[in-house]
């Protein structure tokens, strides 16, 4: 079986790079290949790049985060159907379709009905040039992350059901390892730029713990650092003591 068999789930592939009159520098390029190909360090790859505008990082990320979603997502479109996922589910977390228009209040569907319904708002929103401007020095929204943060929190929940309903098919496919690069990705990105809060990532709570071990705020390098100053600390207190002595 392919693993990019293209069904009606997949969107064509939103571009940001031709239609823009700016483009991201050199480095910011080489950061995002980094993570895309899972070479590198995925940590310092999402941070903004000096001289990059925030906005713009944002912006431009969201539209490669959209398109990669799409696609993993299309991948097991066969395998998530009405019959096997009649509610959008991730563990025991269930999940309402709201988006404020079409649908103004809460509403119970099937997994692809809401996967379907949330990459059209999605791709709504990516064409609207007042909350995406396309020309180089248009400004955006006031409301821009909080934009963005509503649709990373989304974005997550795709992520979530694929691995708690699709996870063997993803497997059967042999596209697992894909997977988890794309949302460790994902998940680095989110975390730097603080788009998802902690409470909607209890669904991935377990793998998320084994690729983001925190103690404190701290990483573990940042821990074994902030240990070795401590030592030093120490050792310049002690002999600052018995020198006065």
């Amino acid at each position: 079986m392919n693993f990019w068999k293209f069904n009606k789930t997949i969107r064509p592939l939103k571009d940001h790079n031709k239609k823009k009159d700016k483009v991201l520098s050199e480095y910011a390029q080489e950061a995002y290949v980094q993570a895309s190909l899972g070479t590198g360090t995925m940590k310092s790859a999402v941070r903004l790049p000096s001289g990059e505008e925030l906005h713009e990082w944002l912006a431009v990320n969201t539209v490669d985060f959209f398109n990669e979603i799409s696609l993993l997502y299309g991948s097991i479109g066969e395998f998530c159907t009405q019959k096997s996922c009649p509610c959008m589910c991730a563990g025991n977390i269930k999940y309402a379709w709201m988006d404020g228009v079409k649908f103004t209040k809460p509403i119970e569907c099937s997994a692809p009905e809401y996967v379907d319904y949330l990459l059209a708002w999605v791709e709504q929103q990516l064409n609207d040039e007042s909350i995406f401007p396309l020309q180089a020095g248009a400004a955006f929204p006031k409301n821009f992350q909080d934009i963005i943060k509503n649709i990373f929190k989304r974005l997550f929940r795709v992520y979530a059901h694929i691995y708690h309903a699709h996870f063997k098919s993803i497997v059967a496919l042999g596209a697992e390892a894909h997977l988890n690069t794309c949302f460790k990705h994902f998940l680095y990105f989110v975390i730097e730029f603080k788009l998802v809060r902690d409470k909607e990532m209890v669904p991935m709570k377990p793998l998320i713990s084994k690729w983001i071990k925190k103690k404190k705020g701290f990483s573990r390098s940042e821990r074994k650092s902030r240990r070795s100053n401590s030592r030093i600390s120490a050792d310049k207190k002690r002999g600052t003591l018995e020198g006065k002595r």
